[in-house]
């Protein structure tokens, strides 16, 4: 008895030493080919947004930023940071973390809507909004900024002021600009909600097409930087 327990334990050392040794050139070797972490990473997208891109009404797959995901899966990864009702103070306020938990390399802006609907001021929407751009590209992201209307009961002052906002801001932080999300959904009935704001879930893929012709270069842009 005495000797046979030394011989077992023996044994057994024996067996866990072999699965130790595997274990550890297992890990070495998957260490060693495995790429670093950022290689060839694929590009993180920030929509930052309000209902109009939180698929307010309709299902959040049927929304355009969820269609933009499945556009993009294994390209590209996008991260919908939108919120219903949300001014551009109140995206303001959370966007600076936002951009340094997530680190973007673009960052889409459509907000601004809100602040219109509510009769706020353009001085301060555009104020909000320009420092979004800025914090965007002093973190080395590209921004594409995305203008909306409001309707022409607001006054045609009111709303050359408020649209102006989104060129005004285009041309001095030299963006990529869509002058206006809902082309070709905002007057036609079909496409729109009883409540005369919100596309239907049809209007969603317009939204999208109406989005890529400038989203499409920012991507290319920041694959080309990432192989360089």
């Amino acid at each position: 008895m005495k000797r046979g327990i030394p011989m077992a334990w023996h044994g057994l050392n024996r067996m866990v030493t072999g699965w130790l040794v595997l274990l550890i050139v297992t890990f070495a070797s998957s260490s060693i080919n495995a790429e670093p972490v950022n290689a060839d990473a694929d590009p993180t997208l920030l929509v930052m947004g309000d209902s109009l891109s939180a698929a307010y009404g309709i299902e959040r797959d049927e929304g355009w930023v969820s269609l933009l995901a499945e556009r993009l899966a294994g390209d590209a990864q996008v991260i919908n940071a939108s919120i219903s009702g949300e001014t551009t103070s109140g995206g303001l306020q959370r966007f600076t973390e936002l951009l340094g938990q997530q680190q973007p390399d673009i960052v889409l802006i459509e907000l601004g809507g809100n602040d219109g609907l509510r009769g706020l001021s353009p001085n301060q929407m555009q104020a909000n909004l320009a420092s979004m751009i800025e914090q965007s590209q002093d973190a080395g992201a590209q921004v594409l900024l995305l203008g909306i209307d409001i309707p022409p009961n607001y006054g045609q002052a009111y709303r050359d002021a408020f649209t102006g906002v989104f060129y005004s801001l285009a041309e001095e932080y030299d963006v990529s600009l869509v002058p206006f999300l809902l082309e070709d959904i905002a007057l036609n009935d079909a496409l729109m909600q009883s409540d005369g704001i919100h596309p239907t879930a049809d209007a969603q893929p317009i939204i999208l097409e109406n989005v890529w012709p400038e989203l499409k270069p920012l991507l290319e842009t920041t694959h080309q930087a990432a192989v360089q």
